[in-house]
């Protein structure tokens, strides 16, 4: 009894995207934290907390039965309502936080707008469904989204000059969230020929998929440690690489396992781990 309520509850919060939420808050409290040594403002932390609920549950939503059903799809299926609850609380309250961020207009627009891009080929209006048949970068807007999000957009709301450093912390998390997005796209990739969708990861066979997973991992691992040219402390590279050990670690087994507690509660929470040591060890 016990356990069974305690997977109801996992389920929940981590199918509902509240634990994405959370992954990206952490995130953008690293980057403020790691590149300008302050903590992140309250009403960007709410805009995007309610953002990723909102569009991650308008995502699930919009999604149709999988050629092969996972534990996630079926439960999503059994949940149309509360993703549908969620969407609408995530829009609210997104569009509260933004009003306290209007001098951004432009900053967010620009977010909303790629994040509502990479659901739209779901929506079932011809305009969207043929961007099925040319989103061949899906994997790498996906990446770019995340980034933008928790990494471009503060530099942007904080108004700080561009400094070399700060290119090289955004790759860094560029490769990292790429050679991730692989491994969920490697996943998914038959239902995504079953729904007509073209990605790298559908057009490549398994050797090259490979190559470009640990061509991305490796470009992670060198442009995390080349910010020791702008003095990042050794502890600090450190503390940024251990997720990329963990996910190469990982690779082989998540090509493998269908678990979605393996996908949805490790994998993604490989995004904000780095950014979670940081909090624990208090620096």
């Amino acid at each position: 009894m016990g356990r069974s309520l305690f997977r109801k509850i996992v389920d929940y919060f981590v199918f509902s995207s509240l634990y994405l939420a959370i992954c990206a808050v952490v995130m953008i409290w690293q980057t403020f934290r790691l590149l300008l040594g302050t903590t992140p403002p309250g009403r960007l932390l709410g805009f995007v907390f309610f953002a990723t609920i909102c569009s991650y549950n308008f995502h699930w939503y919009l999604t149709p039965r999988s050629a092969e059903p996972s534990y996630r799809v079926v439960w999503t299926h059994h949940h149309k309502t509360l993703h549908f609850v969620l969407y609408l609380t995530g829009l609210v309250g997104a569009g509260v936080y933004f009003l306290y961020l209007l001098p951004w207009f432009f900053a967010l627009c620009f977010a909303g707008f790629l994040t509502f891009l990479y659901s739209a080929p779901k929506l079932p209006w011809p305009i969207f469904r043929r961007l099925q048949h040319i989103a061949i970068g899906k994997t790498i807007f996906l990446a770019f989204v995340w980034v933008y999000v928790t990494t471009v957009l503060p530099l942007i709301i904080e108004g700080v000059q561009w400094h070399p450093s700060y290119v090289l912390f955004t790759a860094s998390r560029f490769f990292f969230i790429y050679a991730l997005c692989i491994i969920f796209d490697y996943r998914d990739r038959e239902d995504d020929r079953t729904q007509g969708i073209k990605s790298i990861i559908t057009i490549l066979d398994d050797k090259g998929i490979d190559r470009v997973f640990w061509a991305s991992l490796i470009l992670f691992f060198l442009t995390s440690f080349a910010l020791s040219i702008y003095h990042f402390p050794a502890f600090y590279i450190f503390l940024l690489i251990i997720p990329g050990f963990i996910l190469g670690g990982l690779y082989r087994e998540s090509k493998r396992s269908t678990s979605d507690y393996l996908y949805y509660i490790l994998l993604d929470g490989l995004v904000m781990f780095s950014g979670l040591l940081m909090l624990i060890f208090r620096i």
